[in-house]
């Protein structure tokens, strides 16, 4: 990932050794784990890449910073309800389904149902 980070901005290049060996130093650790910890709270790479550079501007506002995470929690909630929705459908439809040896099956046919007019 360090690579990829790389290439797309996110993370300086490394130096390198003589031998060629990357050579990462307590910031760059420091960057790492704060894009790690970030990517596990679900930010996209580019709510990551502002968070970093609010993080290295020490006159940022915290306004900014809470701006940011506000609207990632509000599409991480959207995205839960939506996945809520979906789990109530297929539940509905699994009671539906007799699971035997029969050909009708009302998964299939909603999954095959012609979508409703707009």
């Amino acid at each position: 990932m360090i690579r990829y980070y790389e290439s797309i901005g996110l993370f300086p290049q490394a130096g390198r050794t003589l031998a060629g060996y990357r050579n990462y130093g307590a910031a760059d650790v420091n960057r790492l784990c704060f894009i790690r910890r970030a990517r596990d709270l679900g930010f996209s790479l580019d709510s990551i890449r502002e968070l970093l550079k609010l993080w290295s501007d020490q006159d940022r506002h915290s306004a900014d910073v809470r701006s940011l995470a506000l609207a990632h929690m509000a599409e991480l909630e959207a995205r839960a309800a939506a996945l809520g929705d979906m789990i109530k459908t297929l539940r509905s439809l699994l009671r539906a389904c007799d699971g035997d040896q029969r050909p009708d099956c009302p998964i299939m046919d909603v999954l095959g149902a012609a979508p409703s007019p707009a």
